[in-house]
């Protein structure tokens, strides 16, 4: 039709034009409204089930990225008695409604999604209850429910009480629970406090099918004051009624398969293992998918000897019964703190020929393993490798570790004296003179025992929050592209006996008595002691288990630009630590950056930026007033494509910022 359209002559095209132009005119209402852009809408957290954070769009692309304007802003400061400073959302689009949890009481927010008007907000105020819980302030969304007679919107307050919404009023469900509401610390199969049990959860439900799944979150476990703790069990609920369906046991009953690797009984009193980043669901297959956390005590596992399943696990269970179909176990023992961050992905990919429904989990680690999500077989061999025994007294690690065979690493893993900074001289000696001081190696290298007069202790990378953390990565399903943003960044860990804060005989401490605090940091002069990138995107092809291509996310932050010691010096692109989720659509990967840096027109703030997906080039950037706290999405509405995005830091208020084109 084109060839043929180059040979019209200039008469004859005005004579089609104005056929065409009468035709539209004579068209039905109705059939020219079928020709706009369909709305495309953000239902979960991950955009849909299978957690890709993928969208079909592409109005917005390369070519007008930079054209983005905002739509609309919403600050969430009032949300609650205190501003909130890390809105970790990641809002949901359903029939022209931005729905989210917002400000430091964790309220439900409904939103006008092309204007930002309010509609309706909720929140619980639980007082003490409220208080001392572990996972206080936003959260990370809610989930979204189309029933036959009523939407609703469910969600998970500090206190842990899982709420069922009217997604149009914002008022509880009263046939829900107990008046829209279920408490959850109720029918866990162990005896708590229901106000001050040390359990609850940042991350949204998610609802499949007429089950909710409920995860569970305690206290960062770095120096528990106690190695018992409350037990993070799983759980499915009725959509409907708020009735407990099923309870997976993380921590194996007696009787229960997996219980014999909890050495002397250390399950009874042991805690934690729940699932406090979010999950995924095959609805055909009839499987959720559980990334689970590790035991209590994040690096001493002395008093909960053997491999310790199903914590730091992917364990695929029935959505229906929670029964366990099956399970891989990650890390045996940990004592890195090495769990699982992020939801699985659903990926179906083609291997050597061969059509896979796979699904894959990235880990702190810096691995991406892939799995038939079906049977649990791996897509490649995994191979279990020797790594080094503990010198802690009452350690007994395992004696081998899973290591995926592809795809590759997609960030820096151990630390050895070639990664250190060597920008000057002067760096470099301070970095190697600060490094003696500690254990180094590859990953699993063993954490040691803190000697004040010799080694402090082990220098961890990828550390406790990788890697990869909570935001995890995205998945175009049209290519089998796996995009996902890792971050290079050193940890010391420092194990001392405190009897007088904890009844382990080793917990993490940041001071060391008679070791002055310059020697407890993994900073140089203020500067990353590892060389950059410090935060980088990564694509692989899952298909083959390569990895496409690598660029450094963010810009090179003020603290490196202005930095005394290196203004003479033409320094690259380093990217920056921090927690970034990606978003794909269809032609963009797009991330903000996590740290406040100079524009060039002298604006302190951050940028959202675009990548090209098959080359990873930047394509685009635009001007955010903070960096990026929650993970972005997007979502199509009358005509017009939005990119949604929570902002926030110390000093800056948390927000959702909107970006749109502007009209033509």
């Amino acid at each position: 039709m084109k060839n043929q359209t180059r040979h019209v002559q200039t008469g004859e095209r005005r004579f089609w034009w104005w056929l065409v132009i009468v035709a539209l005119v004579c068209l039905p209402s109705e059939l020219l409204a079928q020709e706009a852009p369909p709305d495309v809408e953000w239902p979960t957290y991950g955009a849909d089930l299978a957690s890709t954070r993928y969208r079909p769009l592409d109005q917005i692309n390369g070519d007008n990225f930079n054209d983005l304007e905002l739509a609309w802003r919403l600050s969430t400061q009032n949300f609650g008695p205190l501003p909130e400073t890390n809105l970790q959302s990641t809002p949901l689009m359903i029939d022209g409604v931005v729905y989210t949890t917002a400000g430091s009481r964790r309220s439900a927010v409904a939103i006008d999604a092309a204007t930002g008007e309010l509609l309706w907000f909720y929140n619980l105020h639980e007082g003490e209850r409220g208080e001392v819980a572990p996972r206080r302030l936003s959260g990370r969304g809610l989930a979204y429910w189309n029933g036959e007679s009523t939407d609703r919107i469910f969600y998970v307050t500090p206190g842990y009480q899982l709420v069922a919404l009217d997604a149009q009023t914002g008022l509880p469900v009263p046939n829900f629970g107990i008046d829209g509401i279920v408490d959850l610390k109720r029918e866990l199969d162990q005896d708590i406090d229901l106000v001050t049990a040390p359990i609850g959860l940042h991350a949204a439900p998610v609802v499949a099918g007429n089950t909710i799944i409920i995860g569970a979150a305690h206290e960062v476990g770095s120096a528990p004051p106690t190695k018992e703790n409350v037990k993070g069990y799983i759980r499915g609920y009725d959509v409907t009624t708020g009735q407990r369906q099923w309870i997976f046991h993380t921590l194996p009953q007696a009787g229960e398969f997996g219980n014999e690797t909890w050495l002397n009984d250390s399950w009874q009193y042991t805690g934690n293992v729940g699932v406090w980043g979010q999950m995924t669901v095959d609805e055909e297959l009839g499987l959720a998918y559980l990334p689970t956390e590790m035991p209590t005590g994040d690096y001493y596992g002395g008093h909960r000897h053997g491999d310790n399943l199903f914590a730091d696990s992917l364990v695929a269970v029935d959505l229906d019964t929670g029964e366990r179909r099956w399970h891989f176990q990650f890390v045996h023992h940990d004592v890195w703190d090495y769990d699982l961050p992020a939801a699985p992905i659903l990926a179906d990919i083609t291997v050597d020929g061969r059509a896979i429904k796979a699904i894959v989990q990235p880990t702190k680690q810096n691995w991406a393993f892939v799995f038939d999500r079906e049977t649990g077989e791996p897509v490649w061999p995994i191979e279990e490798r020797p790594v080094p025994p503990s010198t802690v007294p009452g350690e007994l690690l395992a004696p081998t570790q899973p290591f995926p065979t592809k795809p590759p690493a997609f960030d820096r893993q151990g630390i050895t004296l070639d990664d250190l900074i060597d920008w000057t001289p002067e760096l470099r000696s301070e970095a190697e003179a600060l490094a003696s001081r500690y254990q180094l190696g590859p990953i699993y290298t063993p954490p040691v025992a803190t000697d004040p007069d010799g080694i402090l202790g082990l220098l961890m990378v990828p550390q406790q929050t990788g890697g990869v953390n909570w935001p995890g990565g995205a998945l175009d399903p049209e290519t089998g592209f796996f995009y996902v943003y890792s971050k290079t960044e050193v940890s010391p860990l420092h194990l001392l006996n405190n009897p007088e804060r904890s009844n382990m005989n080793y917990i993490v401490s940041r001071r060391v008595p008679g070791v002055e605090a310059s020697l407890l940091t993994s900073r140089i002069q203020g500067l990353p002691m590892i060389k950059p990138p410090w935060g980088q995107i990564s694509a692989v092809d899952l298909n083959k288990g390569e990895i496409v291509w690598q660029t450094p996310h963010g810009g090179t932050p003020d603290v490196v630009r202005e930095h005394p010691a290196l203004q003479d010096l033409d320094i690259p692109r380093t990217g920056w630590p921090g927690r970034i989720g990606t978003l794909v659509t269809k032609t963009l990967v797009i991330a903000g950056d996590s740290a406040v840096l100079t524009t060039a027109s002298g604006e302190r703030g951050a940028m959202l930026r675009a990548y090209a997906k098959d080359t990873g080039s930047e394509l685009g950037q635009v001007y955010m007033p903070a960096p990026q706290t929650g993970s972005p999405m997007t979502y199509m509405l009358d005509g017009r494509q939005y990119i949604v995005i929570a902002v926030g830091s110390r000093d800056f208020p948390s927000e959702l910022l909107a970006f749109r084109l502007p009209r033509t």
